[in-house]
């Protein structure tokens, strides 16, 4: 049964890496009707462990956050912590932001300029089983379903029995980027990116990053760019 069914006020964690705006986010929070803030993190990892300890309703999740950002807290959240949920409140609206913390399990997406008339409504939705998406997210939604999907490509036998995860990590590196970058764009942390490159190596023989760009392009993964 949801907080809003049983008549109480929601219980809520904010995390936020920016102390300003999280004491901010709580003061807000706590002038609002059918919100209790029973929490505050200062990053993903926090955040997790708050969840545990204190099982809130809702978590008002930034992303951007050191250690563990908020795609990865929302997606541990919602596998260890069903019963609660995520609503993303950030600064960016961007698909790059959007889609992996929808992805991740978020059901709210909010950005900060949203008054809090807007969080209580994302905050009660969610709480309903539905989504408390902010109108600007909405429409960024709609655009890109009424967007023609890209023919798909053939797709490609990973070598050497690569799977399809260190296949990518090895494409990413022929593009040049460096392990945080990768990490950053995977989603997940600088050592699981570490783990699989240690795994293609091992498998394909390769030595170093250059050898694996040569690799890449080689087995035809790659194609050189066209003058």
């Amino acid at each position: 049964m949801t907080a809003e069914e049983t008549g109480r006020a929601a219980r809520v964690v904010v995390a936020d890496d920016q102390t300003v705006v999280r004491e901010g986010i709580v003061m807000l929070l706590g002038l609002l009707p059918g919100i209790e803030v029973v929490g505050a993190a200062g990053d993903g990892e926090e955040a997790v462990a708050l969840v545990a300890e204190l099982a809130p309703d809702v978590v008002l999740m930034d992303l951007r956050m050191p250690r563990c950002d908020g795609v990865e807290a929302t997606r541990r959240i919602r596998s260890e912590h069903p019963g609660t949920q995520v609503v993303v409140l950030t600064t960016y609206a961007d698909d790059e932001s959007l889609f992996p913390a929808l992805r991740a399990g978020a059901r709210g997406y909010l950005t900060k300029d949203a008054g809090g008339d807007e969080i209580v409504r994302a905050v009660e939705s969610v709480l309903s089983g539905n989504a408390g998406l902010s109108p600007s997210v909405q429409r960024r939604l709609l655009e890109r379903l009424s967007q023609p999907e890209p023919p798909s490509a053939a797709p490609v036998t990973p070598p050497d029995g690569l799977t399809a995860r260190e296949t990518e990590v090895l494409l990413l590196i022929a593009e040049g980027l460096t392990n945080h970058e990768i990490a950053r764009k995977l989603h997940v942390s600088t050592a699981t990116v570490k783990t699989h490159i240690n795994n293609l190596f091992a498998k394909t023989g390769l030595k170093d990053r250059a050898q694996a760009v040569r690799y890449a392009y080689g087995k035809g993964l790659v194609r050189p760019p066209v003058n």
